[in-house]
This record gives C-alpha cells, structure tokens and sequence, in this order.
C-alpha cells in the first residue's frame, strides 16, 4: 500500500489505463483472427484490413503500441491481402 497519496492516484490512473489498453489490444487480435479467417473471400477481407490498419493507427495515436509494431502488422496485413488476390 502506497504511503504517499499521489502514488495511491496514481495506481488507481494505472489501473484505468491498463485497461482501456487490453481492451484496445484484444480487439486488435480480434480483427486480425478475423481477417485470416476471410482468407477465401478478398473483397470482405479488404474491408476488414482498412478496419484493421484504421485501428493500428488510432492505438499508435494514443500511446497503446509502438508505431514500429503497428507498421509492421500493417505491412504483413497488406502482404496477405496481396496473396489472397493472386489467387
């Protein structure tokens, strides 16, 4: 327990942020599964991945994960979308 009362502040503020960001992250995972799913179908797929990439975006905006993961979820988005297309 926490002695002095902005440390107590701030466990509570951590504890909001924390999960404000699992939540961000767990839907972040959702869509991915869902996008992989989609494999068999591009046009619904690509829908999804402009979803997807919008959410990085916004979880790099707010702090939630590094802009460095973001773009590289993002390049491998596009690298299956190129792949569902060719065939």
């Amino acid at each position: 327990m926490p002695n002095i009362r902005s440390a107590a502040k701030r466990i509570r503020s951590d504890a909001k942020k924390r999960t404000k960001n699992m939540a961000v992250l767990s839907e972040l995972k959702s869509l991915s599964k869902k996008l992989a799913q989609l494999a068999s179908e591009p046009e619904k797929a690509q829908a999804l991945a402009s979803t997807l990439v919008a959410r990085y975006d916004h979880a790099v905006t707010k702090g939630v994960i590094p802009h460095g993961r973001a773009d590289r979820r993002k390049s491998r988005i596009a690298l299956f979308l190129a792949k569902i297309k060719k065939k």
